[in-house]
């Protein structure tokens, strides 16, 4: 298969790229509508088009540079494409580094990093000494590469509330779904995982693997592999935070009594009992995480 090498466009010329006249001031939009730096509308402006600008009468515009992409996003972007168009299949191989630098006329760096980009995302493996292969994108490829921004932002300030907010509107619904969705043999696996919590209750390290491998059970059971890896996003986080609430006197029981009632609706095929035992569990755990935090103990 041969790909013809393409040209970079060229640069625009410079009156052509200026949207804001240096006597009048105004922005250009399509169909000929501007606005000027105040946000006043040219009189060729219907009421109509008016209404669809939607800018504030106070708006001001005084810079928005248009950016060149560094050659290697550029070389990611049109490699996506052919990937996506089915030029280069899941399960084939791209042309070798050199060909790839023929293809977009750019250099050997800039397409190393653009295969990195791909393969980060999930579309492109990489093995050493090997042509890079077409894969298919996985849920737990997404995820494990947004675990290092999550726990940067757990770091800031209100990042934990943030995300005991995000997790609760997460499981509420995994919750109902697998109540939804959940068979027999779904009701043997999350009763022998909420037995493991109880029988761990005395060992902190195993009760902490068996409290998140209950909730796994659970994401397990709605048949949703995106909800399965945004669980496994959660594992570090959910693990450290029950080390936290496990120093409160009485949480373990307390989290256990909760465990049976998600399971008792679960079980039930009730939706709403499943999703309100688990509002009231992550509750009570948040309440719990911040006394331990702001009472030290």
């Amino acid at each position: 298969m041969s790909i013809a090498p393409t040209k970079a466009c060229a640069c625009a010329h410079p009156e052509s790229t200026s949207a804001v006249s240096r006597n009048q001031s105004l922005v250009r939009f399509n169909g000929g509508r501007s606005i000027d730096m105040e946000g006043r509308s040219d009189q060729n402006m219907d009421q109509s088009d008016q209404g669809a600008a939607h800018v504030s009468s106070r708006m001001k515009i005084s810079v928005w540079p248009i950016r060149r992409s560094k050659l290697s996003d550029q070389a990611a972007s049109r490699l996506e494409v052919l990937i996506r168009d089915g030029t280069f299949p899941a399960g084939s191989v791209l042309p070798s580094e050199r060909e790839l630098m023929k293809i977009f006329g750019i250099g050997r760096t800039s397409i190393r990093e653009a295969l990195f980009m791909l393969h980060r995302a999930g579309l492109v493996q990489l093995s050493n000494g090997e042509r890079p292969r077409v894969t298919t994108p996985m849920p737990e490829i997404v995820i494990r590469e947004l675990a290092g921004a999550a726990r940067s932002f757990l770091a800031q300030p209100g990042g934990v509330e943030h995300f005991q907010e995000a997790r609760a509107l997460f499981e509420v619904g995994v919750a109902r779904l697998a109540a939804l969705r959940r068979t027999d043999e779904d009701i043997l696996r999350l009763r022998a995982a909420h037995e493991a919590t109880i029988a761990a209750r005395c060992d902190d390290a195993r009760f902490e693997r068996a409290d998140v491998a209950f909730h796994y059970v659970l994401a397990t059971i709605t048949r949703n592999p995106i909800f399965i890896a945004v669980h496994d996003g959660f594992v570090e986080w959910l693990t450290s935070q029950r080390t936290v609430t496990m120093r409160v006197p009485g949480a373990v029981e307390v989290g256990l009594k909760e465990h049976s009632l998600i399971l008792e609706g679960v079980q039930n095929g009730d939706a709403d009992a499943a999703g309100q035992a688990m509002e009231s569990h992550l509750r009570r755990v948040a309440e719990h995480f911040k006394l331990a935090t702001e009472s030290g103990v």
